[in-house]
């Protein structure tokens, strides 16, 4: 189970909501069990109708901070606007099984996904419970 402020979730889904052409995507920082906050990032994929690719920017500023202290990257989050919130082909694509959080908003929902070798979705995925805390 992993843990997340009602309002991170309203804000990932208000973002997905707010972009019907063209997937979101953030970074999400806390620890294995909790998210304990997010930062959007710009989605510099080729095709960002049909995937996403966090700004290497972002990222890269992202892990330095959390080298010196900051908070620790736990995972990613990204929508499909056209879609359910479950992993697909090209995010199994793009993943590797590292143990990282992958929420995915899409329908009006969000739904939890960690990165596992050999998980039973796309061969790389396995649901997670996600409790959101007031």
């Amino acid at each position: 189970m992993v843990t997340i402020a009602s309002d991170l979730v309203r804000q990932i889904l208000n973002a997905a909501a707010g972009s019907p052409e063209a997937e979101v995507c953030g970074l999400l920082f806390g620890t294995d069990d909790a998210i304990e906050a997010t930062q959007p990032c710009r989605n510099v994929a080729d095709d960002p109708s049909r995937w996403f690719e966090i700004d290497p920017a972002a990222l890269l500023a992202a892990h330095r901070a959390a080298r010196g202290g900051g908070a620790e990257i736990v995972g990613w989050y990204h929508s499909h606007p056209s879609g359910q919130p479950v992993p697909s082909s090209r995010d199994a694509a793009s993943a590797a099984p590292d143990g990282m959080l992958w929420l995915i908003a899409g329908g009006g929902d969000l739904r939890a996904w960690r990165a596992v070798a050999n998980g039973p979705v796309e061969g790389l995925f396995e649901a997670v419970e996600l409790e959101v805390l007031p």
